[in-house]
């Protein structure tokens, strides 16, 4: 048995992971002294941990009701 989250709260999850993140970025930005790569590095590394979950079926996102799965 597969642990899959629903479509809203895929959506959820990735909209706080990516708030979160780069807040995150954003706040030890300064401490890397002007060191970019390490920060772009990191945000590669987090758009990656997010696909690898979408990859895997553990994300479901809808896209807040974009993408459109249901066929006609």
């Amino acid at each position: 048995m597969k642990i899959k989250l629903g479509n809203l709260a895929s959506d959820i999850f990735i909209t706080i992971y990516i708030v979160v993140t780069l807040y995150a970025r954003f706040y030890y930005e300064p401490a890397l002294n002007g060191n970019f790569l390490i920060s772009i590095f990191l945000g590669l590394f987090a758009l990656l941990f997010i696909w690898a979950l979408i990859k895997i079926k553990f994300l479901n996102p809808n896209w807040f009701g974009l993408h459109n799965n249901k066929k006609k």
